[in-house]
């Protein structure tokens, strides 16, 4: 290790990283396929996006077609109060106030806008006179006997659309969203009960499904595993894996730890991909932290592959896609790697990185696998947005203003699946909007609302540096429930030659950066910047120490001041 020290009042430190020093990076294979710098590259700026999307979706008094996209529900289901609902795509013409009594609207997007809206700074229990995080207890279903989040507050509206009761995925799911907000509001009066009771629901059901996840979905009213005409997801065992030890790590009950660890016991027992939507990342970060905290040895590398490679039986191809379409990659995004030559989801991409960013965390190793990963999705998800794909790649250019530079489409396909776009070259920026309801559905309903409203988990976790390609990667933004933890991001350089990257740390204390890929401090007493030299190819996780901490060690661990730092040191011995 070489540092050369620079002026002290600056606090500059330039360091070359011996790469013989580095954990052994383990790589993902489908992830090695792509770019090394996709083209045509432009990382935009996901949190200004963020803020916009919340600031321009939630006017009541929005103008134009389609617009407002929010509106009031007078039901009050499951709770006392009304609830905002917000339209899946635009102009579905299922929703709103004056369509099925304005009761039809989903988890996946109110409950996704208001995470999205909290990860990036914005308080939504108190805004314009609304808490929108209380009206989350709409979707508690406590009248139907289930008394978990589901998609929709009622059956009354379940055969529209959305999997209500009867495909898992879309049952389970919003439990890891409400549990994410909760995490960000503990104090929100309802929530905590809630909370418990979800965690004791899920516990119940593992322990009937006792290891058996091959089913459709779970009737949590009844607490009987069922099946019906959509194949069976036993990657629903990542959800409920996921919840009970975020549960465990609130509430400290043994029990949901014991849940959770026979949820993943399940998933890790499958002999074939499992992978059904969405929910198979949570396993592989859930398999990493678990192995780090309660000295597991769970096959990370398994459930990554499951993520990535696109085998799955059941669901068909559906992984990360990777390619090169007409001069545009498009890898890293997530989706359908077979469907029509490929289709990814904008939804699914931004849902990816929730878990597998802060993975990196508990498992070094993966370091340069994620951020080449992610460098990638952050560059092809601008795609999805009518602003940033030329005219002749999207469907219905001519009406995308309706978009208001907020919403994007809600997928990017090889070859449309609609006969009226077959003209369009890929990559294709189009939705499926107009399928939900045939005839009916305007063109505009290409348009996803519910996806976009998820662009915080980028927008929380992504930001740029001083080198062009260069990002830095907040690992504690989307790590829910975690154990203290001092600041910690990722750096990738993906270039041929080393790069010197500025990290900027918080005025104030003085801190030291702690790197867990090389097992090295790489600068002290920083109070301003630092420079780090990063070798070709290769990533650091810049951990901000307290200066003059103490160190400890706890079997792998390595501590400063009683919070862990490193949970692998001692294999770099």
């Amino acid at each position: 290790m070489n540092i050369i020290y620079k002026t002290a009042a600056a606090c500059l430190f330039l360091l070359g990283i011996d790469a013989t020093a580095q954990v052994k990076q383990q790589p993902i294979p489908r992830v090695d396929q792509m770019a090394d710098m996709p083209k045509p590259f432009n990382i935009i700026d996901y949190n200004k996006l963020s803020h916009d999307f919340d600031a321009t979706v939630y006017d009541f008094n929005a103008k134009g077609e389609f617009w407002p996209l929010v509106w009031i529900d007078t039901s009050q289901k499951n709770a006392p109060q009304d609830v905002v609902g917000m339209y899946t795509a635009i102009g579905d013409v299922r929703q709103g106030p004056l369509h099925n009594k304005g009761m039809f609207h989903e988890a996946l997007a109110t409950m996704g806008a208001t995470l999205g809206g909290t990860l990036v700074g914005i308080d939504k229990t108190n805004q314009e006179g609304r808490n929108y995080v209380s009206m989350l207890k709409n979707y508690f279903n406590s009248e139907t006997g289930w008394n978990i989040m589901m998609n929709n507050t009622c059956p009354e509206v379940a055969l529209l659309g959305g999997g209500y009761g009867r495909d898992w995925w879309y049952d389970v799911y919003p439990n890891l969203l409400f549990y994410a907000i909760y995490d960000k509001y503990p104090n929100e009066p309802g929530l905590e009960k809630m909370a418990r009771t979800i965690a004791d629901k899920f516990y119940e059901a593992d322990v009937i499904l006792n290891g058996n996840y091959d089913y459709s979905y779970f009737d949590y009213g009844k607490m009987t595993p069922m099946k019906n005409n959509i194949c069976a997801q036993p990657d629903a065992a990542a959800g409920h894996a996921w919840v009970l030890y975020a549960a465990y790590k609130k509430f400290g009950d043994a029990k949901y730890l014991k849940g959770a660890i026979s949820a993943l016991n399940a998933l890790e027992a499958q002999k074939l991909n499992p992978t059904y939507e969405l929910l198979m990342p949570f396993g592989a970060y859930l398999a990493a932290r678990i192995n780090a905290e309660q000295s597991k040895t769970y096959d990370i590398n398994k459930m990554l592959h499951w993520s990535f490679d696109g085998t799955p039986i059941c669901r068909e191809g559906w992984g990360v896609l990777v390619g090169n379409w007409n001069g545009y990659d498009i890898s890293g995004i997530v989706g359908s790697t077979v469907d029509r030559g490929g289709y990814g989801f904008l939804m699914n991409t931004y849902d990816a990185a929730w878990p597998l960013v802060p993975m990196v965390r508990y498992n070094q190793s993966y370091a340069n696998a994620i951020g080449k990963w992610m460098l990638n999705a952050a560059n092809a998800s601008k795609f999805f947005y009518p602003q940033y794909m030329p005219d002749e790649h999207e469907t219905i250019p001519e009406l995308a203003s309706v978009s208001k530079n907020v919403i994007a489409y809600e997928g990017i396909i090889k070859r449309s699946n609609m006969d009226q776009y077959q003209n369009v070259q890929a990559p294709v920026a189009q939705g499926d909007g107009p399928l939900w309801v045939v005839g009916q559905n305007p063109p505009q309903s290409q348009l996803s609302v519910y996806g976009s409203g998820h662009v915080g988990i980028f927008g929380s976790i992504i930001k740029k540096t001083n080198v062009e390609g260069v990002l830095r990667l907040d690992l504690l933004a989307t790590d829910f429930f975690h154990d203290k933890a001092y600041p910690s991001y990722l750096y990738y350089n993906p270039y041929t030659e080393g790069k010197t990257v500025k990290v900027k740390v918080a005025k104030g204390k003085k801190v030291d950066l702690y790197d867990t890929v090389s097992g090295t401090f790489v600068a002290k007493n920083v109070s301003s910047s630092a420079k780090i030299k990063l070798t070709s190819k290769n990533s650091a996780i810049i951990i901000m120490v307290p200066s003059k901490g103490k160190m400890t060690y706890e079997g792998s661990k390595m501590l400063v001041d009683g919070v862990v730092v490193d949970y692998n040191y001692q294999s770099k011995k």
